[in-house]
């Protein structure tokens, strides 16, 4: 006969996260500081017209808290059975954001873009997680820190112009397409790269679209000047990026 196992108050049971009022407010403060932290990070993101802004950031932040509170409170030990690693789920917010970070980063032309931003999101992830588990200093100082690397330190390299360049798109209309050969000319004297070009047919004649790489010294109405000057040329828009 088959015992249907141990029965009363010693059989193995699964410790539930407490749910005492002031254990539930700390986890709660927790929460709301990540929330928090991560906002603030994303902000500076959402300035500059990243994909990954102000929401993403706090929803990422928020999301590895829930998962370190619940990796630390929510699977404790099994009465009677063996010891579980409370590091388990937080490691997974490790690996999970890489795919998060990965969808951040996008080639345009020969140009990657969203590095920093995924370096940021990877960053809120560990803000999250410090958060998470009541490290609030480690969390603040986290964030600050990478604030500044965000913003400050962004601000520092356009002054001292240590940069690689900054990024200009240009829309053209041309009448003809042969007229292109004086923007090319123009272009070459002004040592700006060309990244891509995209054109298409309309009704007054073509329109391009062109990606600059221009360098850091060289200001950009110098060729522009040069570029409206020639027959058959009118500039439509000119847009410059961000590089991270």
């Amino acid at each position: 006969m088959v015992s249907s196992g141990p029965s009363g108050p010693d059989c193995a049971q699964v410790n539930a996260v407490p749910t005492d009022i002031g254990f539930q407010l700390d986890l709660s403060i927790r929460l709301l500081v990540a929330a928090a932290l991560g906002a603030g990070l994303g902000l500076e993101r959402e300035m500059h017209g990243h994909p990954a802004g102000m929401r993403t950031h706090m929803l990422v932040s928020l999301g590895s808290a829930i998962f370190t509170i619940l990796s630390i409170y929510g699977f404790r030990q099994v009465s009677g059975g063996a010891a579980t690693d409370p590091s388990r789920i937080a490691a997974q917010v490790v690996t999970g954001i890489g795919f998060l970070g990965a969808g951040a980063i996008v080639k345009f032309g020969p140009n990657i873009r969203g590095l920093t931003t995924a370096g940021s999101l990877w960053v809120v992830a560990s803000v999250g997680i410090a958060a998470g588990a009541g490290a609030y200093f480690v969390a603040v100082a986290g964030m600050l820190i990478a604030a500044l690397a965000l913003w400050p330190l962004h601000v520092l390299v356009q002054k001292l112009e240590l940069g690689r360049g900054k990024t200009l798109r240009l829309r053209l209309r041309l009448r003809k397409l042969d007229a292109f050969a004086g923007v090319s000319a123009v272009l070459l004297s002004h040592h700006v790269a060309v990244g891509s070009i995209q054109s298409r047919k309309s009704r007054s004649g073509h329109v391009m679209d062109l990606e600059l790489k221009v360098a850091s010294r060289e200001p950009p109405h110098a060729f522009l000047a040069e570029i409206e000057a020639i027959p058959g040329v009118a500039v439509k828009a000119v847009v410059q990026s961000e590089e991270a």
